[in-house]
């Protein structure tokens, strides 16, 4: 009888729940059926695009604006300068007349020149007689202006002293005219890579010191002689022969050595000494 009561009772909330469920089931599509009406799918669909374009104008607004790009020919520009740049450099003409490259001209110092002379001394050299050309005409009295670049005094090895000097303009009828120049021959001697030298004394040197074993051998020689010519000290002669030739032999082996250490003859030229000067490039005047 219990248990028939309890079954009962199981049923009836179990049907009861049952039509809970299937009126909520009814509310939902009751629910669905309302926001069809309202809404259609496309509707909804460009709601939600135009949502998304307003997000990204509001986010590009806040954005700084990109500064504009200017294109500029900065190369040419550059170029430009440096092309100005480089003919400013460019020697000026001063005339249509050309005188070539090559050229030598025959001078004479204005002043004395040695190697105890700095680098900057200015040096000048005159045309004692005119040049006369097919074009032109170089007057007598032209100065050719120049400076010493290098110099020094006589080194040890028996290097004589130095002296390089480079001709940097003429003065030419009145008028001051950049040339490049350098000097072939100094006081008649033939000068070569722009350097005037001093005399190298090696081998002089070398034989000089050569003189004191070569005097004391004469020396003993001359007593061996004279010893040898007297029978009583016949028997003395060779001594003073072995020790000349000691002498003599040990100091021909030192005298390259001390040669060595020796130092050459000075450059030193006197005013009025003849010069050749050399043009490196062209040379334009009036």
């Amino acid at each position: 009888m219990t248990n028939t009561y309890y079954k009962k009772i199981f049923i009836i909330l179990l049907f009861i729940t049952m039509q809970g469920l299937c009126h909520a089931f009814d509310l939902d599509e009751t629910v669905d059926d309302e926001i069809r009406k309202n809404y259609k799918d496309t509707k909804l669909i460009n709601d939600m695009k135009l949502e998304v374009i307003d997000e990204n104008e509001n986010n590009n607004t806040s954005l700084p604006k990109l500064p504009d790009v200017v294109k500029t020919s900065s190369n040419k520009s550059l170029q430009t300068s440096t092309l100005s740049k480089t003919t400013n450099q460019l020697p000026p003409n001063i005339g249509n007349t050309k005188i070539a490259k090559h050229t030598i001209f025959n001078v004479t110092s204005s002043n004395s020149i040695s190697d105890s002379m700095h680098a900057g001394t200015t040096i000048k050299f005159t045309m004692k007689n005119a040049m006369n050309k097919k074009n032109y005409t170089i007057p007598a009295g032209t100065t050719f202006i120049g400076e010493i670049t290098e110099s020094h005094p006589p080194q040890i090895t028996c290097n004589g002293g130095l002296v390089s000097i480079r001709i940097n303009s003429m003065v030419y009828k009145g008028q001051n005219i950049p040339i490049n120049a350098y000097i072939t021959k100094a006081n008649s001697k033939n000068i070569f890579l722009n350097d005037i030298k001093g005399k190298r004394t090696y081998l002089s040197t070398m034989w000089k010191k050569g003189n004191w074993g070569r005097t004391m051998f004469n020396r003993m020689l001359t007593l061996t002689v004279n010893l040898g010519s007297d029978g009583s000290t016949l028997i003395l002669a060779p001594f003073p022969f072995l020790y000349g030739s000691i002498c003599v032999g040990l100091n021909t082996l030192t005298s390259p050595i001390t040669a060595f250490f020796s130092k050459g003859g000075h450059v030193s030229i006197p005013s009025g000494s003849p010069f050749r000067i050399k043009l490196t490039n062209e040379v334009y005047i009036n």
